[in-house]
């Protein structure tokens, strides 16, 4: 299962983390849809019903847009069928925060959008689980492993071009390149395989887009912590092939959810098990054996003063409040980190814990 992830970029950011390549082999960098960067809200403790950054194609929103353009739409972690008929989502009977990969196309709620081509893409800085020790619970963060720099989804920069999947007649002769000033250096963003779906209240409000999670059997270095994991697309190319829902066939997309045995991970703090904690000591590493609730280290003090002080980037502290409260506050773009931040922190946090 994953219910609590964190996504810490910034609007601008997470659409420069994003940059693709279309099927011309040409690198574009995602807009976000019209309004859609004031919902979302960074934070190192998501839950379901918060909004968060996803990727998917933007003919969902323009007919007359080529389907491998990509946009990105801040969306609510909770599918809501569009057949739904109450006036209040509160009043579903079941969680649609995950969709089983296995039963996907057994649920009206997830075979419906599934095979209507509504695929997106999740992002974030990665993902908490947590590990059953006796009566007690291990939370761990898991992400993809930051140890080379990158320039947007996927490694494809670090990989042959052949290995990249472009149409027959698009030769790598004419893939685009990216200048230095332009590529990501930043965390490389997680990009987990999600359905999503528009539901339109019957008061005749404004529709909400939501999304759910799609998961998978663990993988075999996740297996210790927890059975199941989010379906993570490795990659420019399965990022690609998932949203490109007129190129690319239901029964050929479901080959994309399969488990993914690169991702990284470390123990972190208790403090996450709330999801009104909402600050930089949720993903720092902790060591589970000393059984106590870590002090604030050097590095956490200066990235919290730097995050309150920085008067360059207008960034603010984030604040401690619930999930849903939160994403009722008065609209704003809050700055929590700057480029590469969370990598340098982690990296300078592991030197007293052990990252697995």
């Amino acid at each position: 299962m994953c219910g609590r992830t964190a996504c810490t970029l910034d609007p601008e950011e997470v659409s420069r983390a994003s940059r693709y390549r279309n099927r011309h082999g040409q690198r574009r960098q995602p807009r976000w849809r019209d309004g859609d960067a004031d919902k979302y809200r960074p934070s190192y403790n998501k839950s379901p019903q918060s909004f968060s950054p996803v990727l998917l194609s933007q003919r969902h929103f323009d007919k007359d847009a080529s389907v491998d353009e990509c946009v990105v739409a801040a969306m609510r972690w909770g599918l809501i069928p569009s057949w739904f008929r109450e006036d209040d989502p509160r009043k579903m009977q079941y969680s649609t925060n995950n969709c089983r990969s296995e039963s996907l196309l057994d649920k009206k709620s997830y075979k419906d959008p599934f095979l209507k081509g509504q695929r997106c893409v999740i992002l974030a800085d990665g993902f908490y689980e947590w590990r059953r020790q006796g009566k007690e619970k291990q939370p761990f963060f898991i992400y993809f492993p930051q140890s080379q720099p990158d320039s947007g989804l996927g490694e494809e920069e670090q990989r042959d071009e052949s290995d990249v999947e472009f149409p027959p007649e698009e030769k790598a002769s004419n893939i685009e390149e990216e200048s230095e000033t332009d590529k990501w250096t930043g965390w490389r963003l997680l990009t987990i395989a999600g359905l999503f779906d528009c539901w339109k209240p019957p008061g005749g409000e404004e529709p909400i887009y939501t999304y759910t999670v799609i998961t998978v059997d663990a993988s075999p270095n996740l297996q210790n912590i927890h059975d199941r994991m989010p379906a993570v697309l490795d990659g420019e190319a399965d990022v690609r092939r998932w949203l490109d829902f007129g190129e690319v066939k239901s029964s050929d997309a479901l080959k994309l959810l399969q488990p993914t045995n690169i991702l990284t991970f470390h123990p972190v703090s208790s403090l996450v098990n709330n999801s009104r904690n909402n600050s930089p000591e949720c993903l720092q590493p902790v060591d589970p054996e000393a059984k106590k609730e870590p002090k604030p280290t050097a590095s956490s003090k200066m990235m919290m003063s730097w995050l309150k002080d920085s008067s360059s980037s207008k960034r603010k502290e984030p604040s401690i409040c619930d999930a849903t409260t939160r994403e009722q506050q008065p609209k704003a773009k809050e700055n929590l980190k700057s480029s590469g931040t969370l990598e340098n922190w982690l990296k300078s946090a592991s030197k007293k814990a052990r990252i697995d």
